[in-house]
């Protein structure tokens, strides 16, 4: 098996992935509105390298993706510099998967992040993922949480 991972710098073939992603990670078919919003995000934050995102190809043909969201957060014990990243977008598609190669795109998604200088790297997934991800060192964070309320919202 021949592996390469290419950083995706085309508008359209990012949205391509996402929407791939939207509907076959998170089981939602994305409508225009969805797709606007991440057309604008990617045209704002893949240019200025706050996020970045990959192909990779197995024996040339496009197998799956990954994603890096930098951005930083308060210095902490745990993280004194700040920096951080979120992994997302973590995605093999059918005929790929169970070859490990999930494992390698998340593997070159953390090199990539420390290799910027982030010392804290978090990873967008679902309840299935987080067995498999559990195996390459993250921790299960199901103690956060998400306010979902809106009558809080200013």
């Amino acid at each position: 098996m021949e592996l390469e991972i290419i950083q995706i710098h085309n508008l359209a073939q990012l949205l391509a992935w996402r929407a791939e992603v939207i509907e076959n990670v998170f089981g939602m078919t994305p409508d225009a509105t969805l797709m606007q919003a991440n057309e604008a995000y990617y045209r704002q934050h893949t240019p200025s390298g706050e996020h970045e995102a990959y192909i990779a190809r197995c024996d040339g043909v496009e197998a799956g993706c990954g994603a890096i969201c930098y951005t930083a957060e308060l210095p902490s014990p745990d993280n004194p510099s700040g920096r951080c990243a979120y992994l997302m977008n973590i995605y093999v598609r059918a005929p790929f998967r169970m070859n490990g190669l999930g494992h390698l795109i998340v593997k070159h998604l953390i090199v990539k992040a420390r290799g910027r200088g982030c010392d804290k790297i978090y990873l967008e997934t679902t309840d299935a993922g987080r067995p498999i991800y559990s195996e390459l060192g993250f921790e299960d964070m199901t103690n956060m949480m998400k306010l979902n309320d809106t009558q809080h919202q200013r």
